[in-house]
């Protein structure tokens, strides 16, 4: 859980992943469409992956990715990031984390 803080802490924007996840890549590709360069935690391509996805699943992520925090903290998943794209709120959410400037 240490690990997920301190990744999650890094950047306005992070994003936990699986590469083979399509929710996963459209989760990314929204961001991106928003002019947001989130970092990415490629779970299947960490040494660490599966105890961070553990992690993500006692945090209330399920399914484990993708898991979204913004600001630092925890957003929620592909449901979540949807509902709150779709209602106008995560623009305003990524513009008080400094993660988009207009």
């Amino acid at each position: 859980m240490d690990r997920i803080a301190k990744l999650a802490s890094q950047k306005a924007v992070v994003i936990f992943s699986k590469s083979s996840c399509g929710m996963s890549h459209a989760i990314k590709r929204l961001f991106y469409e928003q002019g947001v360069g989130p970092a990415i935690c490629e779970l299947d391509e960490d040494s660490r992956g599966k105890e961070m996805e553990w992690a993500l699943v006692r945090l209330g992520c399920n399914p484990s990715v993708p898991a979204v925090f913004i600001g630092g903290k925890f957003v929620g998943s592909a449901n979540t990031v949807m509902t709150l794209h779709l209602n106008g709120s995560l623009k305003r959410m990524l513009r008080d984390a400094g993660a988009l400037w207009l």
